[in-house]
């Protein structure tokens, strides 16, 4: 600039003489070199100006910003944490780097990047150009059909409404499959009223996690044999969950996704009574082999169990029906074993599965031992009663019925989300 300003000095000095020398030609192409030098000097100082009123961006600079972030799963701020990664790039205005999530699931990830982004912008300059990355400490989940490899059949135990014993008949089925030499896996996908932690008198169990190729899963709780998890053992259980429909699937997603199941022959899954969110995100995760419908003999329970087969049977579902399942068939005093009172309706269930099309797996009687030893976690199943020997001819049809299935139809596909909706 001072060149520039000597230049424009004499080129001046030099035209005043020629003015007084009368050189009028001389004189005009002077003042375009004086204007053009003009213009140029003007040019030069707005880019100093410019150049000085841009900030320089050092790596403290981001990461005080970053540490004024929390991280809601450690409470701590994003640094303090360990989060930011060792590859902060800065390029004039233009900041990259990346952020370290414990996985690809993790429920913080959205609402943190955000978080980090509007801190640089907020106590840096909000003309920094952001770009964050995730890494993630375990492996990725692996993608919908390729969950739970190892296992060979997957059951969903429903009903149409509750009330009709679909819990204990899910339980009793787990265990009496187990005693039957099978390997088994009990999922309590009943969200809202998760029940397991109780029959099986396991609730003061907590699972643990163990790291398994590269990734921290949940190991299930055994007993009776039977691989088992629910939510009930990750919240009080005297507080209700009042979840919206999306945290109550993905909490579900990760006690399929993000657990040691191992190698099972049949994975027991005690739907939540109805139709629901809870159903849809069974049938979007897992190919299930077939469902069985549980119910009692009455008309009413009857009206909403045709609305459960429905519902595996819609043309954008197609899961079998293995069969159903009449529970508290009759019932039958301890004391008088062969007597039989028709509380609810006889035979209602075995009706409806002729005009279904679907075997009747087992009739199941109402004896007083049944709720005895689910509340104090012997299921029926583990003893030598007449409701335990029925159990177990209800595990022996239910394995029957699947072999054929497997044997004669296709495997059942996962529901595409696009297209069912």
């Amino acid at each position: 600039m001072k060149i520039l300003a000597s230049y424009i000095l004499y080129f001046s000095q030099l035209a005043v003489t020629l003015n007084k020398l009368r050189f009028v030609s001389e004189m005009k192409i002077l003042a375009s070199y004086i204007l053009h030098f003009t213009q140029l000097a003007v040019t030069l100082q707005s880019k100093i100006a410019n150049q000085r009123n841009i900030m320089t961006l050092y790596p403290k600079l981001i990461l005080d910003a970053l540490a004024t972030v929390t991280y809601p799963g450690t409470k701590k701020n994003l640094v303090d944490s360990e989060m930011v990664a060792d590859n902060l790039r800065i390029d004039g205005m233009n900041v990259s780097f990346s952020l370290i999530f414990p996985r690809d699931t993790d429920p913080f990830m959205k609402s943190t990047l955000k978080a980090a982004e509007a801190a640089i912008h907020y106590r840096v300059s909000k003309d920094v150009r952001v770009t964050i990355d995730t890494e993630f400490k375990s492996a990725k989940r692996p993608e919908v059909g390729k969950l739970l490899p190892n296992v060979k059949n997957v059951i969903a135990v429903s009903s149409g409404k509750g009330g009709v014993g679909k819990s204990t008949v899910s339980a009793n089925l787990a265990i009496a499959l187990a005693r039957l030499g099978y390997k088994v896996g009990l999922l309590d996908a009943d969200i809202f009223g998760p029940s397991m932690p109780k029959m099986f008198d396991v609730e003061g169990e907590r699972p643990c996690a163990v790291e398994k190729d590269g990734r921290s899963l949940i190991v299930p709780i055994e007993k009776y044999g039977v691989k088992m998890l629910s939510l009930g053992f990750f919240v009080n259980p005297e507080t209700a969950i009042l979840w919206r429909g999306g945290m109550a699937s993905n909490a579900l997603k990760q006690l399929i996704a993000d657990a040691d199941w191992g190698d099972l022959d049949y994975f027991i899954l005690d739907t939540p009574p109805g139709t629901s969110d809870i159903h849809l995100t069974l049938l979007q995760t897992l190919a299930i082999t077939g469902a069985v419908i549980v119910s009692t003999p009455q008309k009413v329970a009857l009206a909403d169990a045709v609305k459960g087969i429905d519902m595996y049977r819609n043309d954008k579902v197609n899961v079998p029906i293995l069969g159903l399942v009449e529970n508290m068939a009759w019932f039958t005093p301890e004391e008088l074993p062969d007597n039989k009172y028709y509380i609810f309706g006889k035979d209602g269930c075995k009706n409806l599965a002729k005009e279904m099309g679907c075997p009747l797996l087992a009739q199941i009687p109402l004896v007083q031992s049944i709720c005895e030893s689910g509340d104090k976690g012997v299921p029926a199943a583990m003893t030598q009663s007449m409701t335990g020997l029925a159990f177990i001819n209800l595990a022996q049809s239910v394995v029957t019925v699947v072999n054929r299935r497997n044997k004669e139809q296709a495997p059942t596909k996962i529901v595409d989300v696009k297209n069912h909706e």
